[in-house]
């Protein structure tokens, strides 16, 4: 199998992440270049119709996009350590915690350094400082919220590491473009993101 991503970009740091975290290792990662529109071009419209990435490709041909449905393959393929629920309920339960981490959390972070930081223009080409500012307060009123969560469970989802904690991890990183990171103030989110940092998972490329 070949997974397409790119330096950096959350999405894609979702499914590595998720990748490490299981210790997969015959998968062929293949880097593409954003800023020079690589992921843009007929050939990877051919796997990735909207142009995004992470794109997985199968053996025969056939690919998975969006990052939460590759991760969803990858762990059929791989069950353990099991990052995704081992029964109905925990898998459910783990779902409402990714999806708010998404896109409560995560989304928000994203929108804020895609509009707000110029580095980021030649792939978000109608920045929009309003649009930043919106989003960057939305995502500091969940990093408080979440800070409160955190303050008597170890984890995002409960009492072990899941896809939640990743997807979490994956829009805090990428926020480091705007020089934000959980200080004192948000001492059990810090707390959480320096224990992935110990994880295969923390530890891997972005």
């Amino acid at each position: 199998m070949k997974l397409y991503t790119a330096p950096y970009a959350p999405n894609p740091r979702r499914v590595t992440m998720f990748v490490a975290e299981k210790r997969i290792a015959d998968l062929d990662t293949i880097s593409m270049d954003l800023p020079a529109g690589e992921h843009r071009s007929e050939a990877f419209r051919a796997k990735s119709p909207l142009a995004q990435l992470p794109v997985l490709e199968l053996e025969d041909g056939r690919c998975l996009t969006e990052s939460r449905a590759i991760c969803t393959y990858l762990e059929a393929l791989y069950p353990d350590p099991n990052l995704m629920g081992r029964d109905a309920f925990e898998r459910a339960f783990i779902e409402m915690w990714d999806r708010r981490m998404e896109l409560l959390f995560s989304m928000p972070l994203m929108m804020w350094v895609r509009h707000g930081n110029p580095v980021l223009a030649a792939v978000e080409r109608n920045q929009n400082a309003e649009v930043a500012s919106y989003n960057q307060g939305q995502a500091m009123r969940m990093a408080k919220w979440l800070n409160s969560e955190l303050a008597d469970r170890e984890w995002i989802a409960g009492d072990r590491f899941t896809i939640a904690d990743i997807t979490a991890a994956c829009g805090m990183d990428f926020a480091k473009m705007m020089r934000w990171r959980p200080g004192e103030e948000l001492s059990h989110l810090r707390r959480w993101r320096l224990a992935i940092a110990e994880r295969p998972a923390g530890q891997a490329a972005a």
